[in-house]
Formats: structure tokens, C-alpha cells, sequence
């Protein structure tokens, strides 16, 4: 028998393994015998690197190897972010039996090999696919392949997917996305699925129990108050996709979390505004996925995203979101619970213009519902930590006065005085 022959029949064999192994799985998922994902994947929100922001579709494996090796020598996988993660468009075809591969010259080093790359570097890596037939760039979707999907990626040693929703006609969320869950775990591999559906069937009330995040919107771009018309759809900037997060803190938690999109630090904003943005994403217990050119960064790009006193309120493991305390013409006060009876206090300034703030802390009942947390700021003191300054501040016995630049914040961290 000629080793062609013998090659073809061997990939028979898998897929109708593969097969096999899917449809045992659907009919366990049909009846109720998956356990939910694991929470270990996620027990704080997941920090890395994606390609989109800022290569959209011109990625290869050159890029992801220099993107892999910057992560390491810029102090980033130090500091936290262990995901290098490929968005779309890593696609090539299937082949005769329905196995996707990678695009052969962007990736003709096959991923197996660039995943081992990523691994040796004390990195993690992921991959995009889509619910529908075809990705949102046109690549073939995992529609119908989703079991064959998820075996071929944990052979790869894939440890993160993304999941989009484009050409899904015809299919419901919630049940196209408990089959790639189900088909992820039927791997036997730990691989993080985070959903993007975009919010549009309120993810945030069905995906705890499907992975480890979601989309809470549309796309995010480099913009710090901007709302961009791309025609059937929009992408929005920094502040409106804040204010979308609006009532959706009660759904996340330590091993499922909110997703804002990606971090358009580096890509294009002014220096105040993404940092105004990093705040934010750590206020709001976000996904810190940073989607930059991490290869050449500017030492204020790097000074922002290498902050591990802002990525500390980001990763605390209490696991609360924070939540906008207070309102005062386009000032906002924002406050997060803290493991350890510490707290998280962010004054953000909408305005171009800087702004004076005057905040009595004893004046504020500052307690919440979801945490069983009272700061009870009128009795306790707390010293108060500036975490861009990086210095100590003073404490709450006395008003806070201070001015906050146009888009820009202040970020404090409140802790028990001795």
C-alpha cells in the first residue's frame, strides 16, 4: 500500500474519530452531563495580546514570533500578559476532509510549531475562529466543524479562543456557542473560550456556564469619545463602550468576566487617554488585552501598560467589578472593592478641559450590594496612594482637592490606616 494511501486513510480514521467523538458529546450536552468550564482559567480577567487592533488581516508567523519575543523582553509577560493570541485571518482552507489549516504563506511554518515557539517563551497562545460559516474577514468559519475544530487546536496546543459571530444566519447564540464550549472540554486540553457575540443576545445572563468571557459590545478603535459609522455597523470609542458596561456588574465574577474589547493603548491616542482607558478597563475588572505593535513601543505606551499598581486593581482577586458612584457634570467617581478591605477610587473627567475636583470622603456612603462591602468612609480613615504619580497622597480624614485633566483621571487606592 503506498504511503499516500496509508496517509489518507489514517486522516479518514481521525475525522471519523473526531465525528464520533462529537456527536457523543452533543448527545451528553443535550443532556446535561458537561460540567460547567473551568473557573481556574480565569479566576482573574485574562491579560495578553491580539493582533487585530493593529494588524487586522496583514499577520504571519514572523510577526507572531518578534510579537512573542517583545512580550518577553519588554517585561509584559512579567507583568502579567500571557496570551499571544492570532485574530483572524490566520485561515487557509480545509482540506478533503474538512481539517482547517493555516494560510500556507503566511503560516508555512504550520501553527503546531509556532505554538511551541510561543510556549517556550513562558507564553500561551490563541486563536480566532467564528460561529458561522465564514469568519468576519471572510476565512472559513467552524459552522459545522466545531468538534473537528477543537480537536485540531488542542493538537496544535492552543490554549485561548476567541469566537466571532459573523454569517450566523439562522443560528441562535446561547446553542452555537454551548457547542464549541462542549466541543473545547470534550479535548481534554484547558483552553479559554471567550465569546465575541457583540452583546447583542446579552451574553452576560447565559455565558458563565459556556466560558470564561464575553463581549459586552461592538468593536472598540482608537478613540477616546468618538461613535465611528462603518456603514451595516459602528465601532465606538473608549467612553462609550464605559458607559455601555452600565448594570452589567452582577454577572461577572472570578472564572467569567464582562469584555469591553481589546486595549487600544499605543494605537493612536494621545498619552492621557490611554491612560484614562487603561484605568478604566481595570476599574471595570476587564480583559487586559493589549493590541498594540508591542514590538516598537513608545516608553509612555510601556510606562501604561506595564503599571502593575493599575494592573494589581485589574487582577485583584476579590473578582467585584467597580461601578460609577457618583455623577457631577461630567465628572464621575468610581469606586472597586478590593481583597483585603482595600478600595479602588477612579475620578475620571469626560471633558476636554481640565476639571477641579473636591470630593468630601466622609460625606460618601460608599457600600455594595454585590461585595457586602462598606467603606464607611465617615468613621474609618484610609490612606490614599496615587497610582500613576506613584506616590502617597495623604488620607480621607480631609477633602479631596485636586484638578484632573481633560480626559484624563485619577486613580487612587484606598487602604486601612494603621
Amino acid at each position: 500500500m503506498s504511503g499516500g494511501l496509508l496517509w489518507t486513510l489514517a486522516r479518514t480514521l481521525v475525522l471519523a474519530l473526531v465525528l464520533m467523538a462529537g456527536a457523543s458529546a452533543a448527545r451528553a450536552q443535550g443532556a446535561g452531563q458537561f460540567d460547567a468550564p473551568s473557573a481556574d482559567l480565569a479566576r482573574t480577567p485574562p491579560m495578553g495580546w491580539n493582533s487585530w487592533n493593529r494588524f487586522g488581516c496583514d499577520i504571519d508567523e514572523q510577526v507572531v514570533r518578534q510579537v512573542a519575543d517583545a512580550m518577553v523582553s519588554s517585561g509584559l509577560r512579567d507583568a502579567g500578559y500571557e496570551y499571544v493570541n492570532i485574530d483572524d485571518c490566520w485561515q487557509g482552507a480545509r482540506d478533503a476532509q474538512g481539517f482547517i489549516q493555516p494560510h500556507p504563506q503566511r503560516f508555512p511554518g504550520g501553527m503546531k510549531a509556532l505554538a511551541d515557539y510561543v510556549h517556550a517563551r513562558g507564553l500561551k497562545f490563541g486563536l480566532y475562529s467564528d460561529a458561522g460559516w465564514q469568519t468576519c474577514g471572510g476565512r472559513p468559519g467552524s459552522r459545522g466543524h466545531e468538534f473537528q475544530d477543537a480537536q485540531t487546536y488542542a493538537r496544535w496546543g492552543v490554549d485561548y479562543l476567541k469566537y466571532d459571530w459573523c454569517s450566523t444566519g439562522g443560528l441562535k447564540a446561547e446553542g452555537a456557542y454551548q457547542t464549541m464550549s462542549a466541543a473545547l472540554r470534550q479535548t481534554g486540553r484547558p483552553i479559554l473560550f471567550s465569546l465575541c457575540e457583540w452583546g447583542q443576545s446579552q451574553p452576560w445572563k447565559w455565558a458563565a456556564g459556556i466560558g470564561q468571557a464575553w463581549r459586552t459590545t461592538g468593536d472598540i478603535f482608537g478613540c477616546f469619545d468618538c461613535i465611528e459609522d462603518r456603514g451595516d455597523w459602528k465601532a465606538f470609542g473608549v467612553l462609550q463602550i464605559m458607559d455601555m458596561q452600565q448594570g452589567l456588574r452582577t454577572y461577572a465574577g472570578p472564572g467569567h468576566w464582562n469584555d469591553p474589547d481589546m486595549l487600544e493603548v499605543g494605537n493612536g491616542m494621545a498619552e492621557h487617554q490611554d491612560r484614562a482607558h487603561f484605568s478604566i478597563w481595570a476599574m471595570l475588572a476587564a480583559p487586559l488585552i493589549a493590541g498594540n505593535d508591542v514590538r516598537q513601543m513608545s516608553p509612555q505606551t510601556r510606562s501604561i501598560l506595564l503599571r502593575r499598581a493599575v494592573i494589581a486593581i485589574d487582577q485583584d482577586a476579590l473578582g467585584v467589578q467597580g461601578w460609577r458612584h457618583a455623577v457631577d457634570d461630567g465628572l464621575e467617581f468610581w469606586f472597586r472593592p478590593l481583597q483585603g478591605g482595600d478600595w479602588a477610587f477612579m475620578a475620571l473627567n469626560r471633558h476636554v478641559a481640565p476639571r477641579h475636583v473636591r470630593f468630601d470622603w466622609r460625606a460618601q456612603a460608599v457600600r455594595d450590594d454585590l461585595s457586602h462591602r462598606d467603606a464607611d468612609l465617615a468613621r474609618r480613615r484610609y490612606a490614599l496612594r496615587d497610582l500613576w504619580r506613584d506616590e502617597d497622597v495623604g488620607d480621607t480624614s480631609r477633602a479631596l482637592d485636586a484638578e484632573v485633566g481633560g480626559q484624563d483621571v485619577l486613580l487612587l487606592r484606598l487602604t486601612p490606616a494603621r
